[in-house]
């Protein structure tokens, strides 16, 4: 099938054979007849599949008619991350949306700024939840002319707390609209979620919910528990693969991120990191960076296993065991994408590690191999015998074995050096007491000196 039979206009077909696609993804099959019939979709899909593509191309050609009014958006879509908002925004710019008011609004960017774009009318409004409630409580955003809402990445935003954001949301804009739900994984709170806001939704699966891509390797790296033997794993993993392109390396905690960052640059790879403490121009272009190829390593915290929207990707180094199973198959899906082959690694270092890999081979119902030998692991070293040195200090062990001879004791003991000549200064001279007369008879050598003192009679 080829997008033509989709039922999408002349305009967006011409855009996206300008973008170079000729075929749609099976969730871009299913979704789109669905979504310009303005049904409901629940649409559950891998990420790398091109959902996006699902939502933004029938939405291009919805909104062909039709006019934004002012602080009062058309369409709404929310996005988990800043960079998957952005990268949405880029979708809709490389379909050529030239005549659209496209606005996006995340954190780390001037309010004036998009309250200015807000005031021009908004036919698509890219957003995160928080900055979205933030414009609407200071009164600079209506959401009762919302026709159409997209909720991107719905397990991601149960993970990072989102989900009474969503709600709330879901209340102020009106009941009529139409909404288009995607997700990864269906978690019972998600399900609860389509239950409630979707009305008779059409239910687009493309793949079982928690699956990874078939064209990924997965292989399980086993290391040592200290950070410092964990780091020399991943070095010596990332020096000795094949095919490495580039790769991104995920670590649980933003600390360790910074630290990993560090220890790479000082062996000499090239690196750049990526966690939710940066200011949003040091995050952009640090993936700019990363897409362009100028870095070959990407240290990033999950902030980044969402957001990042990069087809070529040929390596996934798991530093951490992730938290939770579900952002296992969220990271490993940065590799593999679009049909090509890709590989993810995971160092796994004591028990806790092993339960948490248990955990995801359960959630995607597959066992993980573990690398047999360790590439470019160093040689066990050679024992030596080595002559105990003598102990210095007055504590000396017990001597092991009798010793029946003077001779062998000062055989056995430490050579003691000579004391080094020191200079005196000489002597000065003194007058001494004339000598007392003494007795010749008298033998007094046994007697103590105050015996000997004269006494006045």
């Amino acid at each position: 099938m080829s997008f033509s039979q989709l039922g999408l206009s002349e305009k967006v077909i011409s855009a996206v054979a300008a973008a170079g696609y000729k075929t749609p993804t099976p969730i871009q099959e299913q979704a789109i007849p669905h979504v310009l019939a303005r049904r409901d979709v629940l649409g559950i899909a891998q990420t790398g599949t091109g959902k996006t593509a699902a939502f933004t191309l029938p939405m291009l050609t919805l909104l062909e008619k039709g006019r934004a009014r002012a602080r009062m958006p058309r369409t709404l879509i929310l996005e988990p991350t800043r960079e998957l908002a952005a990268q949405v925004e880029e979708s809709f710019a490389r379909y050529g949306a030239n005549k659209l008011n496209v606005a996006l609004l995340i954190g780390g960017v001037s309010f004036d700024d998009q309250d200015l774009k807000l005031t021009r009318g908004v036919d698509v409004l890219i957003a995160t939840p928080g900055r979205l409630l933030d414009h609407f409580e200071r009164g600079r955003l209506l959401l009762t002319g919302v026709e159409l809402l997209v909720i991107d990445e719905a397990d991601r935003m149960l993970d990072m707390g989102f989900i009474p954001d969503i709600e709330r949301i879901c209340k102020l804009v009106p009941f009529t609209r139409q909404t288009l739900f995607f997700t990864a994984t269906m978690p019972s709170e998600i399900r609860r979620i389509t239950e409630q806001f979707l009305h008779n939704p059409v239910r687009v699966e493309v793949a079982r919910p928690a699956t990874t891509v078939a064209t990924t390797t997965q292989l399980l790296a086993k290391s040592g528990r200290e950070p410092h033997e964990k780091r020399d794993t991943l070095r010596r993993l990332i020096r000795s693969a094949d095919g490495l392109k580039n790769a991104i390396v995920f670590c649980n905690r933003k600390r360790d991120v910074a630290t990993l960052f560090r220890s790479l640059a000082r062996h000499g790879f090239s690196v750049q990191a990526l966690h939710g403490d940066m200011d949003q121009p040091a995050r952009m272009a640090a993936l700019e960076q990363f897409r362009k190829g100028e870095v070959t390593l990407l240290v990033a915290s999950d902030v980044a296993a969402r957001g990042l929207d990069i087809s070529d990707v040929s390596h996934i180094y798991n530093f951490d065991v992730p938290f939770h199973p579900d952002d296992y198959v969220h990271r490993i899906g940065r590799t593999g994408r679009a049909g090509r082959s890709g590989t993810a690694i995971t160092i796994v270092a004591g028990s806790n590690d092993a339960k948490a890999v248990a955990a995801i081979e359960k959630l995607i119902g597959q066992s993980i191999p573990v690398m047999e030998t360790l590439p470019g692991a160093p040689a066990a070293p050679q024992q030596h015998r080595i002559a105990a040195e003598p102990p210095r200090g007055r504590h000396h062990p017990r001597r092991t074995g009798p010793i029946t001879r003077m001779d062998d004791a000062r055989s056995r003991r430490a050579p003691v050096p000579p004391p080094r000549p020191r200079s005196e200064p000489p002597p000065r001279p003194r007058s001494e007491p004339p000598p007392r007369p003494r007795s010749e008879d008298a033998d007094t050598s046994h007697l103590p000196a105050f015996l000997l003192r004269p006494v006045k009679v």
